[in-house]
C-alpha cells in the first residue's frame, strides 16, 4: 500500500491546533463567566473532537488521548452527569496549558518530555466523580455523594420516592486486591438490580474509557431495608466496605450549580473573579466568512513584488515626466502620460488589496489576554472586570506579531501594581472590583492602542525619589520637574519603584524596553497618569511596516527618508535663531524650547556651505519628546517600500532599513527614535 508522507501538512495542522485551543481558552472563560451553556460546551465539545482528529491522523497519540479525555469530560457536562464548577474550569485549563506544551515541543522537533498520563487519569477521575474536586464544589464522604449525581437523577428519584419506593445511596469499596474490578462492580451492579430500580451509578457501567472502579457509587429506589443491602453487599466476595445512606432528592432549583459572589454568607473560600465585558458577541458569532489558509510566505512574496510594482510605478512617472519636459506637446508624450496614470492607480488598488490581505483583526493577539488576567488575579488575589474593545481594528500581521509582548508587560504592570487590594479599594471608596480597559482604534493612518486601569496610578514624588536613588537624576533636577516629566521617567533604563519584584511585574521594570521595541516598529508610547484615579498607556502604531510614506531630505551630498509618522511639523528659521547652551544647540519654537540635532555632523557628513539664513528644520516627535532635525534640502514626500539591510549588513546606528527611489537610487531611512536618545545620552 502506498504511504504517505504527512510532514507537508505540519504547518496546516499546527495553525488548526492554535485555532482550535484560542477557541477553547474563550469558550471556557465563557463558561466560568456565565454558567452553563448548552452552546458553549458544544463548541468546547467540536474543538476538543477537531484537535483529536487531526492529532490522530498525524501520529500525535499523546495530544489525541488527552482531547479524547477531554471529551469524555465534556459530553458528561453536555448531558448533565457533571456541573460547571470552579474544580471543572481549573481542570480543562490545565488541559488546555499541556496541550500547548505539546503542540511546542512538535513545532521546535524536540523530542516529546510532556507526560500526559497523570493528567488523563486526573480528567478520567473527575469524569467518574471520584477526582480531587466533584462537580458540584462539595465536599465528598459518606453521605455526602449526592452531589456527584445530575440534576435529573435528582427529579427522577424524587418521582420515585412519591410512589412509595426508598430511594438509597450505596457506596461499595471493592478490595484493592481484586484483579478485575470493573467486573466485580458489574456483578455487584446485577445484584442490586433484582432488588429495585437503578437509578445511576458512578462510574457508568458502560464507561467508554478505562474507569477507576475502587470506589463504586450507587443510587438504587427499592422496598427493601438499608440492613438487607448492606448485609447481601459484604457477604459478596471482594468487597472492602459497604454504605447504605438514605438519599435526600433535592429540588431542581438546588440541583443546579452556585455561583459564589462576595455578598453569599458562610465560610467558603471567596476566590477572585475576572469578569470579561464582551460586546457584541452574539451579533459576532452569526457573521461567517468563507477563508482559506494561505502561507504567509506566500503572502510576503506577494507583498515584495507589489513594492517592486511602485518602485518601478515611481520610476516610469520621472522617465514620463523628463520625456515630458524635452519633447513638449508630443502626442505619444501625452498617451504615455495616460497609461502612466492607468498603472498608478491600477497598482494603488493592487497595492491596497494586498495590504488588506495582510491586515488581521487584533481581537486575535487580544484573545490571549483574558486568560492571562484571569490567572494573574487568581495569583494575586484580585478581582477585575476586563474590558476589551475595538477587536475588529485591523493591523498589518507582522506588526501584531511583534506588539504582542509589550502590551503583555504592560498588561502584567496594570494587574500587578496598577489596580490596588480590595481592601484598599474599599478603604478609598472606590468599586471593589479593579477595572482594566484595553482598546484598539483607528486613528488618522495610524491605530492607537490604550491600556487603562482604574487603579492607584503613579506617584510622581515615589518616581523622584526612586530616580534620585538610583543616581538616575540630581536632586536638583528632581526639584525642576514637573509631575508629567516625574511620572516620565519609568521609561529610564534600569528604573523601578519596587522593592520586591514580584513574579508577576514590577512596575517601571523593563518600561525603557518597552518603549524601545514600540519604537522600533515606528511607533510612539505616551503616558498618561493620576494619582489615586489610574493610569493610561497610549500606544500609537504604522498600520503597516512594508510601505510607508517618507519625507525625502537632503543632507550634504546625500538623501534620507524620514517616516512621516514621525514628523509634526516642518519649519524655516533663521540661522542665528540657533543658539548653544552648555554645548547643545537649542531653538525657541512659538515659545517651546526645542533641541537641535545637526544631522550632518551625527552622521559625520561634511556640512553645505549656507548662502540664505533660513535653514529647514524638520519637528519629531516620540511620546512626550519633541525635537528638531537640522537638514539641508527638502525633497518631499512620497510612499516608499522598506527594505530590511539584511543579517549581512546588520544593525547600523540611527538607521532603520532602506528604500529604492523613482531614480533607481538606494537611499536609507532614519531611525528617529535612536536619533532622539542621543539629546538624551541614553
Amino acid at each position: 500500500m502506498e504511504t504517505f508522507d504527512l510532514t507537508e501538512f505540519l504547518g496546516v495542522f499546527i495553525d488548526e491546533v492554535d485555532e482550535q485551543l484560542q477557541i477553547m481558552d474563550q469558550e471556557v472563560l465563557a463558561l466560568e463567566e456565565d454558567g452553563e451553556s448548552k452552546e458553549v460546551i458544544q463548541k468546547l465539545f467540536r474543538a476538543a473532537h477537531t484537535i483529536k482528529g487531526s492529532s490522530a491522523t498525524m501520529g500525535f497519540d499523546d495530544m489525541a488521548k488527552l482531547t479524547h479525555a477531554m471529551e469524555h469530560l465534556l459530553d458528561h457536562v453536555r448531558n448533565n452527569r457533571l456541573h460547571v464548577s470552579e474544580a471543572l474550569i481549573d481542570l480543562l485549563f490545565k488541559c488546555l496549558d499541556q496541550l500547548r506544551q505539546l503542540k511546542d515541543e512538535i513545532v521546535s522537533e524536540e523530542e516529546q518530555r510532556t507526560d500526559v498520563a497523570p493528567l488523563i487519569k486526573e480528567v478520567q477521575s473527575f469524569s467518574q466523580g471520584t477526582g480531587g474536586g466533584n462537580a458540584s464544589g462539595q465536599p465528598e464522604g459518606k453521605g455526602e455523594t449526592a452531589a456527584l449525581f445530575t440534576a435529573e437523577t435528582h427529579r427522577k428519584a424524587q418521582a420515585l420516592k412519591e410512589k412509595g419506593l426508598r430511594i438509597f445511596q450505596v457506596e461499595v469499596k471493592i478490595s484493592p486486591d481484586c484483579g478485575m474490578k470493573s467486573v466485580r462492580a458489574f456483578l455487584i451492579y446485577n445484584e442490586l438490580q433484582s432488588w429495585g430500580e437503578m437509578i445511576q451509578t458512578i462510574p457508568a457501567m458502560d464507561s467508554e474509557v478505562d474507569a477507576d472502579f475502587q470506589n463504586v457509587y450507587f443510587l438504587i429506589a427499592t422496598q427493601q431495608d438499608a440492613e438487607d443491602i448492606k448485609d447481601l453487599l459484604q457477604s459478596m466476595n471482594e468487597v472492602a466496605d459497604v454504605s447504605v445512606v438514605p438519599f435526600t432528592a433535592r429540588s431542581e432549583a438546588q440541583s443546579k450549580p452556585v455561583k459564589k459572589t462576595r455578598s453569599d454568607s458562610g465560610s467558603a473560600e471567596k476566590k477572585p473573579k475576572v469578569t470579561r465585558k464582551r460586546q457584541d458577541e452574539a451579533k459576532q458569532r452569526k457573521q461567517t466568512k468563507q477563508t482559506i489558509r494561505v502561507d504567509v510566505d506566500r503572502l510576503e512574496h506577494l507583498m515584495n513584488l507589489v513594492g517592486e510594482l511602485v518602485i518601478d510605478q515611481t520610476r516610469i512617472k520621472q522617465v514620463a515626466s523628463d520625456l515630458g519636459r524635452q519633447n513638449s506637446g508630443a502626442e505619444a508624450i501625452e498617451e504615455l502620460d495616460q497609461v502612466t496614470d492607468h498603472i498608478g492607480r491600477v497598482i494603488g488598488e493592487l497595492q491596497e488589496s494586498v495590504m488588506k490581505v495582510r491586515m488581521l483583526p487584533i481581537g486575535q493577539l487580544f484573545s490571549r489576554f483574558p486568560r492571562m488576567v484571569r490567572d494573574l488575579s487568581h495569583s494575586l488575589n484580585k478581582e477585575i472586570d476586563l474590558v476589551i474593545e475595538g477587536q475588529e481594528t485591523e493591523l498589518d500581521r507582522t506588526v501584531i506579531e511583534k506588539i504582542g509582548d509589550p502590551l503583555i508587560h504592560l498588561i502584567r504592570n496594570a494587574v500587578d501594581h496598577g489596580l490596588e487590594s480590595t481592601e484598599e479599594r474599599i478603604k478609598n471608596n472606590k468599586p471593589e472590583k479593579g477595572l482594566l480597559r484595553i482598546n484598539a482604534y483607528h486613528e488618522e493612518n495610524q491605530v492607537v492602542i490604550t491600556v487603562e486601569d482604574d487603579g492607584a496610578g503613579i506617584n510622581p514624588e515615589k518616581i523622584k525619589a526612586s530616580a534620585i536613588k538610583k543616581e538616575l537624576i540630581t536632586t536638583e533636577e528632581a526639584e525642576a520637574m514637573t509631575d508629567e516629566e516625574a511620572i516620565h521617567l519609568i521609561f529610564r533604563p534600569g528604573f523601578s519603584t519596587v522593592a520586591n519584584v514580584s513574579d508577576v511585574s514590577g512596575r517601571g521594570v523593563g518600561m525603557d524596553i518597552v518603549r524601545n521595541h514600540i519604537e522600533s516598529l515606528n511607533g510612539i508610547i505616551e503616558l498618561d497618569s493620576k494619582l489615586g484615579k489610574g493610569t493610561i498607556f497610549k500606544i500609537k502604531l504604522p498600520l503597516t511596516l512594508a510601505i510607508i510614506t517618507g519625507l525625502i531630505v537632503g543632507i550634504g551630498e546625500r538623501t534620507f527618508i524620514i517616516p512621516m509618522s514621525n514628523v509634526l511639523e516642518i519649519v524655516r528659521v533663521p540661522l542665528d535663531s540657533i543658539q548653544t547652551i552648555k554645548g547643545k544647540s537649542i531653538v525657541v519654537i512659538r515659545e517651546q524650547v526645542l533641541p537641535v540635532v545637526w544631522l550632518n555632523d551625527l552622521l559625520q557628513i561634511p556640512r553645505k556651505d549656507r548662502n540664505n539664513r533660513q535653514v529647514p528644520l524638520v519637528i519629531v516627535g516620540l511620546g512626550e519628546k519633541r525635537i528638531a532635525l537640522m537638514v539641508d534640502e527638502l525633497h518631499g514626500n512620497q510612499e516608499i517600500v522598506v527594505k530590511s539591510l539584511g543579517k549581512y549588513i546588520g544593525k547600523i546606528k540611527y538607521i532603520s532599513g532602506a528604500t529604492i527611489l523613482g531614480d533607481g537610487r538606494v537611499e536609507l531611512i532614519l531611525e528617529v527614535a535612536g536619533i532622539s536618545r542621543v539629546v538624551n545620552d541614553e
